[in-house]
């Protein structure tokens, strides 16, 4: 709970910093932080890889690497061949992805089929209220990505669909975990939270401070605590030091695609499709090591 007061303050602080800022410099700020702590929580995924290996042999490094590397390109190259398949798994694994993050530890249901519709359905809704404030600016990145334009009021329909499925869902655990009724209450502050960030900020700046402060971090934190048994100073150099050389390749990716597309909704397009080929991997690790942990 401490470190989600922090959240919030931090949440409410770059919507102060909002205010004295144009869009680009909010851009560039959001792209900074998403380079920083977001690109950073994924890139300690080898030695994640490692450490939740259940078989009785050690996999290589170089084995790891290039499993990982192999599902990095294929998420690549689906972005090229089919771009439209390719951005919609990546939605709805992003969607796994945060839910899994805020509900991993509080949904104690042992159907394990709702629970994860249940996460995907939470991080869905969180990225959907994102999209509703920016409809235009969504669809834009989408029609770059995949060249096909998508109707704005897809946007609202889709929104409404998953709040209606996420009541149900909440009523449903609600029946079967009589502790549910705290959790639920909390996240729907946060949601609401949520809802106050997006509509006040700009895609990029909402998206960044959401990813960073109620994403990354809290992703980093739990890695460490697996990784090192507890989370410190210490230990959080232990895991930067391990994750330096990814979060520099990546980095250095990133940067490529800068320069030779400097054209903003080129790069926007191309900035997510790069997020989501290291994204699909990435879900994979965590959730293995979620599974570890209990």
């Amino acid at each position: 709970m401490r470190y989600s007061n922090f959240a919030i303050v931090a949440s409410f602080f770059g919507l102060w910093i909002n205010s004295f800022f144009s869009s680009d410099i909010q851009l560039y700020l959001g792209f900074i932080l998403i380079f920083s702590f977001g690109i950073l929580h994924g890139a300690n995924d080898v030695a994640l890889i490692s450490n939740v290996n259940n078989t009785n042999t050690t996999l290589r490094f170089s084995q790891i690497l290039t499993y990982y590397v192999v599902i990095v390109v294929a998420g690549a190259a689906m972005f090229y061949l089919v771009p439209w398949l390719a951005l919609a798994l990546f939605i709805l694994v992003s969607g796994y992805h945060f839910g899994e993050q805020q509900w991993n530890e509080k949904l104690k249901i042992e159907n394990k089929p709702i629970k994860l519709i249940f996460q995907m359905v939470y991080g869905l809704l969180v990225l959907f209220l994102l999209f509703t404030f920016h409809t235009s600016e969504v669809r834009d990145v989408a029609y770059a990505i995949t060249m096909k334009t998508i109707p704005l009021p897809y946007f609202s329909i889709i929104f409404k669909a998953i709040v209606t499925l996420y009541v149900v869902l909440c009523t449903y655990v609600y029946w079967k975990m009589r502790s549910f009724q705290l959790y639920f209450i909390v996240e729907l502050f946060y949601l609401i939270v949520f809802a106050i960030l997006f509509k006040a900020s700009s895609l990029i700046w909402g998206f960044a401070l959401y990813f960073i402060l109620w994403h990354s971090i809290p992703s980093i934190i739990d890695q460490i605590k697996f990784l090192h048994g507890h989370a410190s100073c210490k230990n959080f150099k232990l895991y930067f030091r391990a994750a330096f050389v990814y979060w520099v390749a990546s980095l250095l990716g990133i940067t490529m695609l800068y320069l030779i597309f400097k054209e903003q909704k080129i790069f926007n397009a191309l900035f997510f499709s790069f997020l989501a080929s290291i994204t699909f991997p990435h879900v994979l690790v965590i959730q293995k090591m979620f599974g570890n942990k209990k």
